[in-house]
C-alpha cells in the first residue's frame, strides 16, 4: 500500500507525460505480481463493487473525529474531495501499519458483506494507522477514480517500457472482461496468447475533430465520407457460432441487445469482427439518442421494451474476415470485404457518401442533422485501422450544435483546485402561464465554455447576488444570460422543462442581453418541431 500511495502522489503531482511513464514503468518493475495486476485494474477502471456508500464514510468520519456534521460537509464542500477530506482530519505523521495493496482491496471486496458494525471498525482502524497519502488512496479506493492524469494508453505506455511487449499488444491483452480475480499478471500480460478468448474485441481506433479548412485534407479522392451516427460505439464479434457485443468502454453488453442473436444463425460459420454504431431504428428509420437510452444498462429486456425500441448495428468497418486480422489492410479493402456482406435488419450497412468537392462535403454536413446524424466522418482511403488516435487518418466533422439563450438561475462549488469557486451552473428559459404570467424554468445544467478569468468574475457576482443557499448550491438573482450549446433535443418527462438536451455546454457569456431577452420554452419547443420537420423531409 505504502509503494502503491508513493505513485498515485507522484503521478498526480506532474501533468507531463513522461515522468507519468517513468513514474509508472518504475512501479511496474519494483512491485509484487499482485500488487501490479490490481494496480493494472485501477488504471483501467476495474475498480471492485463499493462496499458502503459515501453517506456512511462521512458520517462515520465525523462522529469519530467528534465534528459536528455540519462543519464536516462544510469542509468537504471547501476541500472538494471526500477522500481528501476524511485524510485531513485522520492525518498522522507516520504510519503505524503496513499492507499490500492487493491485502487491502480483498479485506475491501470481503467487507462487503460485513455488518454496518463491522465496516464502522474496520474503517476507524484504517484511518487512524495510515499515513494521510495512504488514508487519502485507501479511501479512493472505496469512493472512486484517481484523477491523476493516466489514461489506459499511457498506462500501456508504461508497460510497454516495464515488460518491453508492444503497446499494440498490450491495448489487445486488456480489452475483455478479465479482473484480477480470475487472472494474473503473468497471464494477462507477460504469458504469449495463442488462441485468444474467442468473445475478446480488438482496440477501438477513434477520430480527431477537423480544426481547419477540409481543403488541407488533400485531394478528396483520397478520402472516403461518411455520416457521424450518434449511438453506442461498438463492435460486433462473431466467431465460430459465437456472438459477443463489446462497448468502447470495455463493457461486454450482449445481452441488452438479443435482436442481434440473429445474426448467429445468419453467419453460422463465419469469424468476423464489425466496427460500428448500435442505434435504435423503426419503420422510421434512425431514431434520436434518447430512445436508445431507454435500453442502455437493461440487465432484462422485455418483449415491449424491444418492440417499441429495436436496435441495429449500423456498420462502417470490418476488423476480422473469415479468421484473419485484416486491420493493416488499407480502409478501401476493408470496406470492399465489408460491403461483401450480407445486410438485412438487424445489421446495416452506413453508405459511402458522393461528393465531387470539399465545398459538397461541406454541404452534405450541414444536412446531416436532418439525416439523424452527428455530421460527418473522414477516412483516408488508404490507411490501416490503429490504436487509440492518430492524426491524418480518421476525422470527425461535426453539425453545428444548436443553441438559445438562457438565465442564470443556480450556482454550485466546482471540485478540485475550483473547490472555492462557484463553477457548476443551472440555466432556466422563460415560460408562460395562462394568465400570461411569464416566470423561469430549469431546462439545463453546464460547467464548461467559460475562462478561468470568467468564472472568477461571475463567482465574485454570485457571492454578492445570492438569493437563498442549499448546502453547496446557491439561488442567485436573475440577471445574467448565456449561449448554450448542445448537440440535440428531445421530450423528457424528467425534466421541469418537459426537454432534455444532449450535451449542453455555454459558448458564451451574453454581457449585451437583459434576461428579457432570453429565450422561452415555447422557442424550444419549435425547435424541436422544426428538427423533426427536417427529420420527416429527408425520410
Amino acid at each position: 500500500m505504502k509503494a502503491f500511495a508513493a505513485l498515485i502522489k507522484e503521478l498526480d503531482q506532474t501533468t507531463k507525460i513522461n515522468p507519468k511513464i517513468e513514474a509508472l514503468a518504475a512501479y511496474f518493475n519494483s512491485a509484487d505480481d499482485l500488487d501490479k495486476i490490481w494496480t493494472v485494474a485501477l488504471l483501467s477502471h476495474r475498480r471492485p463493487k463499493r462496499p458502503l456508500s459515501t453517506t456512511l464514510m462521512r458520517s462515520w468520519a465525523a462522529e469519530e473525529t467528534g465534528v459536528p456534521t455540519w462543519l464536516f460537509d462544510e469542509t468537504y464542500h471547501i476541500v472538494g474531495d471526500l477522500a481528501e477530506t476524511i485524510a485531513l482530519f485522520f492525518q498522522k505523521q507516520k504510519a503505524t501499519h503496513e499492507q499490500k495493496l492487493h491485502e487491502v482491496i480483498h479485506e475491501l471486496i470481503a467487507l462487503k458483506e460485513k455488518t454496518d458494525d463491522e465496516k464502522r471498525a474496520y474503517l476507524i482502524k484504517q484511518w487512524k494507522q495510515l499515513d494521510f497519502y495512504e488514508c487519502f488512496v485507501f479511501n479512493k479506493l472505496l469512493t472512486g477514480g484517481f484523477r491523476i492524469g493516466v489514461s489506459q494508453k499511457l498506462m500501456t505506455r508504461a508497460l510497454e517500457k516495464a515488460t518491453g511487449i508492444p503497446v499494440d499488444q498490450l491495448a489487445y491483452k486488456l480489452m475483455g472482461n478479465w479482473s484480477p480475480q480470475n487472472s494474473s499478471f503473468q497471464e494477462l500480460i507477460l504469458d504469449p496468447k495463442e488462441g485468444e478468448d474467442t468473445s475478446k474485441p480488438y482496440p477501438f481506433f477513434l477520430a480527431y475533430a477537423v480544426e481547419s479548412p477540409l481543403e488541407e485534407l488533400g485531394n478528396l479522392k483520397d478520402w472516403a465520407v461518411e455520416y457521424k451516427w450518434d449511438g453506442i460505439r461498438a463492435q460486433l464479434i462473431l466467431r465460430g457460432g459465437n456472438l459477443f457485443i463489446w462497448s468502447r468502454g470495455e463493457e461486454l453488453i450482449t445481452d441488452q441487445f438479443p435482436e442481434l442473436e440473429a445474426l448467429k444463425e445468419r453467419y453460422p460459420n463465419e469469424h468476423l469482427v464489425i466496427d460500428g454504431e448500435l442505434l435504435c431504428y423503426n419503420e422510421e428509420g434512425i431514431q434520436e439518442f434518447g430512445s436508445l437510452q431507454k435500453r442502455i444498462g437493461r440487465k432484462k429486456v422485455s418483449q415491449k421494451t424491444l418492440k417499441e425500441y429495436p436496435v441495429v448495428l449500423m456498420a462502417y468497418d470490418l476488423l476480422e474476415y473469415q479468421g484473419e486480422d485484416i486491420r493493416q489492410k488499407s480502409y478501401a479493402e476493408r470496406r470492399a470485404l465489408l460491403e461483401s456482406l450480407d445486410f438485412e435488419m438487424p445489421l446495416l450497412c452506413s453508405k459511402r457518401l458522393e461528393a465531387s468537392s470539399w465545398a459538397e462535403v461541406e454541404a452534405l454536413r450541414s444536412d446531416a442533422r436532418a439525416q439523424r446524424s452527428e455530421g460527418l466522418m473522414l477516412k483516408k482511403m488508404d490507411a490501416p485501422y490503429g490504436v487509440g488516435r492518430k492524426k491524418g487518418i480518421w476525422y470527425k466533422h461535426k453539425v453545428e450544435p444548436l443553441q438559445v439563450d438562457a438565465v442564470l438561475t443556480y450556482a454550485m462549488r466546482g471540485h478540485g483546485r475550483r473547490s472555492n469557486l462557484y463553477t457548476d451552473y443551472t440555466f432556466a428559459l422563460w415560460q408562460e402561464n395562462e394568465d400570461g404570467e411569464r416566470y423561469l424554468v430549469t431546462f439545463a445544467k453546464a460547467y464548461s465554455g467559460l475562462t478561468d478569468a470568467e468564472i472568477k468574475a461571475l463567482d465574485q457576482w454570485i457571492k454578492k447576488n445570492t438569493l437563498q443557499r442549499f448546502g453547496p448550491v446557491r439561488e442567485v438573482t436573475p440577471h445574467h444570460v448565456f449561449e448554450i450549446s448542445f448537440e440535440g433535443i428531445s421530450k423528457s418527462s424528467r425534466h421541469k422543462s418537459g426537454f432534455a438536451t444532449r450535451f449542453p455546454r455555454i459558448s458564451r457569456w451574453r454581457e449585451d442581453k437583459n434576461i428579457n431577452e432570453a429565450n422561452s420554452i415555447e422557442d424550444l419547443n419549435a425547435l424541436l418541431i422544426e428538427l423533426n420537420s427536417q427529420n420527416n423531409a429527408a425520410d
